[in-house]
Order: C-alpha cells, then structure tokens, then sequence
C-alpha cells in the first residue's frame, strides 16, 4: 500500500470516529503540514468547518462556540509557533472547564531537532493545561493501525467532554507528501452509529445517610446564604430558587450564574449583593451561620472581603465532580454532587412551617434599597458606564446571550444587571480573566446560531482586532458594544491610581483609536450614540442588523470613577441608616 493511501484511511477512520462521537464542528487554522486533516474534515459529510486564520483568534473562536454549545468543538493547525498561538485560549479553557480537541500537526520524528523549518517541541506543548495529551502514530492503514485511530479520537473527545471538561492534545506527525485521496473506496472505513468507546457519564449524588447529616448541620445553623457563582446548568436556576425559597434562604448571585434571567422564581435573589457588601460595616452586620456556594468563585471582590472577614463560620462548596476553586484559603467543607439534583434533595427535606424569615427580610430590604440607588440618575439622558449596562439590559432580546469582557465590563454587568424574565445566558472568560480573545469568543458564540451581546472595553476589542475577519468571513449576526474610556478604566479604582507619574504610561495606557475604520475595513456597521435615547435605539437596530454591528460608548475614566464611588458612598449611607 502506498504512503497516500495509508495517509487518506488513518486520517479519514480518525475524522469520522470523532463524528461518531459527537463531535460536529471543527475550526482550522490554515498551514501546510496540517494538510490531511484539513483537507480530510473538509471533505468529511458531516462536520462544520470554520476557517480562522490567526490561531491565536481561531482558538477563542472555538472556545467560544464550545462555551455556548456546551461539548467539544476541534482545533487544527499546522507545525511550529502555530501551536503556540493557540496557547492563550488552552489556558483559559482549561480554567474555566470548556472542552477542547486541539489537533496539531507535527514534523515527521526525523526532521524534528535538525534545524528544519517550522519545527519547535510539540510534546507536551500545553504541560499541565491539557487534560490528557498523545503523540499519535505515523499514519499506516492495516486494520490495527486504523483500529488505533478510531481508539485515539473516540478516547480524545470522550475525554475533553467528561467531568470537568477541558481541552486535550493530540499532535499529529505527517510525512510528505500531505494531500488525501479521496477517490480510495470505503474511504471512511466501516460506518456505523455506535462510537468506539461509549460511555454513559452518571451524575453524582449524596446517599440517604449523607442527605440527612447535610441537611441537620444546615437546619442546626440558623441563619444561611446560598452564593450561585458562574456556571452553566440551565436547570439550576430553578432548583436553586426552590431550595433557597423553602429553606427562606437569600440567593447571592453572580451575573455568571444564569441564575438572574428566566422564568423561575427570584423572590430569594439578591442580584446586588455586590453593592451591599462593599461597605464593612454592612459587611460586618451580615455574618451569616452559613454560606453554601454553587460554581466557581462569584466575580464581586467585596464578596471576597465578606468570606475572608468571616473566616470562623462554616462554608460549604459544591462542584459536581471534583475539582478545588477556593481562593479566599478559608476551611471548607467540599460535597462532590451534581448541584441541581442536590438542590433537589435539600428541597425535599423542607419542614412545614418553617417561618424563620427574618434574616431573608433583612437582606431583601437591602437588595431593594440597593436597587433604588442603582437604577436612579441625576442625568437621565448622560451615558455612563452603568447606564451603558441598564440600557442594553432593558432592549436586549429575549433567548439571546450576553459575552461580556474581563475588568470593568463583567464588574459594570455584577452591579446593574438586575434579574428579568427574559431567557439570557451570559458567558464570560473567567477561568484565566484575561483580556485576550474577546471578540473571537463572542464571535465563536454567535456561530452556534443564537442572537449575541458582546459587551467589552476598548482595551479588549483593540487586542483582538483580527477576530473581526470571520464576522465578515461568515457573516455572523453579533452586536457588540465597546465601552470606551480610553485605557484600562479598572486601574483607576486600584492602587496605581494614586501613582500620577506612571499611572497613564504604564496603567491608563489610552489608545487613541478611530474605531470606525477597523468596524468598516471588515464590512460592519457603526454607530457612536452620545445619550441613553440613542443608545437604546442604535442596540435595537443591530437586533434587526445582519452582520456585525458595532456601537462605541465613550466614557471619561475618571468621571466614571467617581460616579461610581458616589453611587456606593450613597449606597452605604442609606443602609446603615436603614432608609429606602
């Protein structure tokens, strides 16, 4: 058998036992050594293909679309820096448990460490941050060897999916020449429905005995906070709410939490929580008995203070199959359960007649109180940073998603994003909470069909302009509004502020960019409203838009500092005095 007809099977068993196993799109970077499975997943009958050219935007495109899909979308690409473009995104994967299947191509054993072209290590490329990684064999085609294939991608993709998701490696080593055939008869080898390795992943869940104990320790402390932090179950906002609402616990939800949008009962959420706990005072008014937390740590830093003040009192942390997010170093108790069939259970051991609402009320009253202060405004047609947030929140469509940036844009959603009726996911790159990559994610988002809100500062769309071509490339339906102070408006409210001789140079870092330009070179629309009226109309344009839309909000960073601070000094001073 000859070397292409050994290279077209073993490539080919290899992309179709990935379909097999659920695997339905795939983005490429394009490159010549990657060349099989390129051409390969192309020509395959099944399987979406992105082309993004700049690894580095094509891996948070995928990471993106994986995010919103909720299972494993593939990366490709050729031999060299390639691979280490997609680094960024790998990281943020890993942290934030999105599946993965990043499928590098490599030179052949004998060309590596010789000083050939396009040749770096690509062992172990990723180190800790890929699941599991594999050398793959030198592509032969005898039944073992095409048995090895299907093994390997059946195994790769089972295992970016399972437990804690996350991304796994496969490098590929290909020796000239590259290009398939796929004249080859029975090119995809035996089809069938089944996938090599199927595996049928149960839930975890407390026995009888465990429940009990749990739920006496709980009843035997009176007054509890359940902390909802980013995830992404789309059935936990309502087993959540019932449990909190028949144990009369408050619900502090991050806006990462999906627990602030939807139909379900939000009676018990305290969406302001963030507002409320920047005050030590309050913070200290507040000791709980008991804090229960669903999902990674919630994005308030004020609720870090809160836990780290309260270190003495019993926390509970919940992941559903393992894991260790806890950073404020405090003594926890873990339980390892799916955390919307163990809000189910909990919810079944409710008393009849508990009435014990008073710690409940209090933090009610606070939240509307909160509330009050937040959705007033001294200008009602002055765009403000928050404003900004309410505005997109009162127009955004119903069954539609929200990818916010990193710094001041996911803070500014934390404070005015207040609960609504309608269905909005909101997603975020909050494993590593870097800035890199925005636009691709958002853009990987609106790939899976669904109507998307990306919502960034200027630093954030600057960084990753490139993302831009696959809008146009496809184009994908996104609206995107770019929050623009001119800098890194996250640094006014540190430290740094207060260093004047570096602070712009190093920190404020402004850029001084015409947006417009770089929103027309790649076929989109623009629009640069300067009061809430047009603001409100420009984002319910872009519904109707399609394509890229883009609409730039310009902010004074110091401005909006302090609107800010006054918004919280106003806060705390209404709550200590208990007034509405």
């Amino acid at each position: 058998m000859e070397h292409t007809e050994k290279l077209t099977r073993y490539t080919a068993n290899f992309v179709d036992e990935l379909a097999r196993s659920g695997l339905t799109d795939v983005v490429i970077s394009p490159g010549s050594r990657s060349t099989p499975l390129a051409m390969t997943m192309t020509e395959y009958p099944d399987m979406n293909q992105w082309i993004v050219i700049d690894e580095r935007s094509a891996a948070f495109f995928a990471l993106g679309m994986a995010k919103k899909k909720q299972r494993a979308v593939a990366l490709v690409c050729t031999s060299g820096t390639a691979a280490a473009n997609y680094f960024p995104a790998i990281v943020e994967a890993f942290y934030s448990r999105v599946p993965l299947l990043v499928l590098t191509a490599d030179r052949p054993h004998e060309l590596r460490d010789v000083g050939a072209p396009q040749s770096i290590g690509q062992i172990k490329l990723y180190g800790e941050y890929a699941k599991w990684f594999h050398e793959m064999a030198l592509p032969e085609a005898d039944d073992s060897m095409l048995t090895y294939a299907r093994n390997k991608a059946s195994r790769a993709t089972h295992t970016a999916n399972e437990g804690n998701p996350g991304p796994v490696h496969l490098n590929f080593p290909f020796r000239e020449p590259l290009i398939p055939d796929f004249s080859l008869e029975r090119l995809w080898g035996e089809r069938n429905e089944r996938s090599f390795y199927a595996a049928v992943d149960g839930k975890r869940r407390l026995d009888r005995e465990q429940l009990d104990k749990l739920s006496r320790r709980l009843r035997s402390l009176q007054k509890g906070l359940i902390v909802c932090g980013p995830q992404t179950d789309k059935e936990f906002a309502d087993a959540v709410t019932d449990f909190a609402a028949k144990w009369q616990l408050p619900v502090l939800a991050d806006p990462l939490s999906q627990v602030r949008a939807g139909h379900h009962n939000k009676d018990v959420l305290i969406e302001s929580y963030d507002a409320i706990l920047r005050s030590e005072a309050i913070r200290k008014q507040l000791k709980p008995d008991f804090i229960i937390r669903f999902g990674a740590m919630p994005v308030s830093k004020a609720y870090l203070f809160y836990v780290k003040e309260h270190s003495d009192i019993p926390q509970f942390v919940v992941e559903n199959t393992a894991g260790y997010r806890e950073p404020s170093g405090n003594q926890t108790e873990w339980i390892y359960a799916d955390a919307t069939q163990l809000c189910h259970d909990l919810a079944s051991q409710f008393a009849a007649g508990n009435d014990e609402s008073e710690w409940l009320n209090t933090w009610q009253k606070m939240n509307q109180t909160t509330k009050n202060h937040l959705l007033s405004s001294d200008d009602m047609d002055a765009i403000t940073e928050g404003e900004a947030i309410r505005s997109l929140m009162e127009v955004i469509p119903d069954e539609s998603s929200i990818y916010v940036g990193n710094s001041m844009a996911v803070r500014d959603l934390d404070t005015f994003f207040m609960s609504t009726y309608k269905s909005v996911d909101v997603l975020a790159n909050r494993g590593a909470n870097g800035i890199d990559g925005m636009l691709s994610s958002g853009l990987g988002a609106s790939a899976a069909g669904k109507p998307v809100t990306l919502v960034l500062g200027d630093l954030s769309f600057f960084h990753d302009m490139n993302g831009l071509l696959a809008a146009k490339h496809y184009g994908l339906n996104i609206t995107i509004l770019v929050v623009n102070n001119n800098g890194g408006g996250i640094f006014s409210f540190l430290p740094q502020a207060n260093q004047t001789q570096h602070f712009e140079t190093l920190f404020g870092t402004p850029l001084d960019i015409d947006f417009h330009q770089a929103v027309s070179m790649y076929g989109g629309s623009y629009q640069q409203p300067a009061v809430v009226s047009e603001l409100k109309q420009a984002l319910k344009e872009s519904y109707q838009y399609d394509g890229l839309s883009v609409i730039e909000v310009k902010t004074d960073r110091t401005a909006n500092m302090e609107w800010h601070r006054g918004k919280w000094r106003d806060i705390e001073k209404a709550l200590l005095q208990g007034k509405e």
